[in-house]
């Protein structure tokens, strides 16, 4: 436990210092940011046509408000902590990979109705957007991280479960006995 808890620790501290770096963010985070607009924008317009997108910004087009979506309301940040914890975890590479894909179609599913629904919260209520925005969602956001990789851990295949201890005696066959299985 202690070594998925360091490995962790310097994953999402090494993964943070590199999203804050000038060409992450022009090339990796401003374009994603840009998509998850163009995706809320499109997806409003199917209720309201007047909504339009550019850049980071979500609109009506008559300019009565405006969001803009910045650094922490993008899904990105939940993701690298959903990254650090699938890889610090000790599993196949083959399952990390697979959990690290559904995992971020997960989070920025729930990340795009965030969008949405504050867009409309923040129409109807400014005061109830900012409590929305700033403790109910980010709650949510995090709660869908832990949420996913518990279902990834337990989907992981079960001859491939972390042992705490291995016996370096191996049997007659070769066969290496297990002293304490994890989960």
């Amino acid at each position: 436990m202690a070594k998925f808890l360091l490995t962790f620790i310097a994953l999402v501290t090494v993964l943070f210092a590199v999203e804050l770096t000038a060409p992450v963010q022009q090339y990796f985070v401003l374009p994603w940011t840009a998509i998850l607009t163009k995706s809320a924008a499109y997806l409003l317009q199917w209720v309201d046509p007047t909504v339009i997108s550019q850049g980071k910004m979500l609109a009506t087009a008559k300019g009565t408000f405006a969001i803009s979506v910045e650094a922490g309301c993008n899904g990105i940040e939940a993701l690298i902590i959903l990254i650090a914890a699938m890889l610090a975890f000790p599993a196949p590479w083959r399952h990390k990979i697979w959990g690290m894909v559904i995992g971020a179609f997960a989070v920025q599913v729930l990340n795009l109705v965030r969008v949405i629904s504050l867009f409309y919260i923040g129409q109807w209520n400014m005061d109830v957007f900012h409590w929305m925005h700033l403790y109910a969602w980010q709650a949510l956001i995090m709660l869908d991280v832990l949420f996913v990789w518990i279902l990834w851990i337990r989907a992981m295949p079960k001859n491939s479960m972390p042992v705490d201890e291995v016996s370096s005696n191996p049997d007659a066959k070769g066969n290496v006995a297990v002293a304490n299985h994890v989960g």
